[in-house]
């Protein structure tokens, strides 16, 4: 959960409220990544959030010295109090303050992992070279990034952002559709750098319930720039969530089962030449 430009304040029980739909690309992601060269593998976590995922990483390589890089202090404060420590496989879990716009291995790493962060970092494939560099020989590269920026609740966020009522304050708050590249940019990208990668993407239909669960869960993380311009202006606030509310209600009609919620995805996993 890596600053964006606005660098938005983070929720983090407002986050894991959809933990569940959240974790299965990263369960997709590692179910595709190689194990990594060596038997005490170090393994660097991106934007590891609350660290409700990093686990996952300790839980696949129990020997693993992983290590949650993240600049939300509200994300690490929860990370390091639930997650940190030794093992039960004699390796280790931390959490440390860093920001993937500028984070550059100083170490080499056998693997390094990005969650639903590299959205969130203008130019992010530039840096793909520094950090596959920082691969020990064999080591892996892998990442997902949402790949649904043209989708109705992020079009809708901007489109009402954009509005005469909120551009002064919000123009230049959100990101645009160019957040992420596409699938085949990102196989170019890769394997320009020398790499063996695997490049996807997948739809998930999410079947979200509660009240407007679609407007809950951006709440968590798209909406995050503007919840936090418009933070000491609750009247504003609360005006532009009712706009966007009835927005997102005709977008995603309830169902009598619940609110399906299409939700794309990009994965690369990228290994390094041995």
């Amino acid at each position: 959960m890596n600053a964006a430009m606005n660098a938005p304040a983070w929720d983090p029980a407002q986050y894991l409220r959809h933990a569940g739909h959240r974790a299965r690309p990263f369960v997709d992601l590692l179910a595709r990544v190689p194990d990594p060269p060596g038997a005490a593998p170090r393994i660097a976590d991106l934007g590891c959030g609350p660290g409700n995922v990093t686990v996952l990483l300790a839980d696949r390589w129990p020997a693993a010295r992983v290590t949650g890089y993240d600049n939300s202090t509200e994300m690490l404060d929860r990370a390091h109090v639930e997650h940190a420590g030794p093992t039960p496989g004699g390796g280790r879990l931390d959490f440390a303050h860093a920001d993937v716009r500028t984070w550059t291995p100083g170490t080499p790493y056998d693997l390094i992992v990005s969650n639903a962060t590299l959205q969130w970092v203008p130019g992010h494939a530039e840096r793909f070279g520094e950090w596959i560099a920082g691969l020990v020989p064999g080591g892996t590269f892998a990442f997902q990034v949402p790949g649904n920026f043209s989708a109705p609740s992020h079009r809708l966020m901007r489109e009402i952002a954009h509005s005469a009522r909120w551009r002064d304050r919000l123009a230049e708050t959100l990101r645009h559709d160019d957040a992420v590249l596409e699938p085949a940019e990102y196989l170019q990208r890769l394997t320009a750098l020398g790499c063996e990668a695997d490049v996807w993407e997948t739809t998930y239909q999410h079947l979200l319930h509660g009240e407007d669960p679609v407007l809950d869960w951006v709440k968590g993380t798209g909406l995050r720039p503007v919840l936090t311009a418009l933070a000491d202006d609750p009247g504003a606030r609360e005006a532009f969530l009712a706009e966007y509310r009835a927005a997102l209600r005709e977008a995603y009609p309830a169902t009598a089962h619940g609110t399906p919620f299409p939700f794309r995805r990009i994965f690369a996993v990228a290994r390094k030449g041995a």
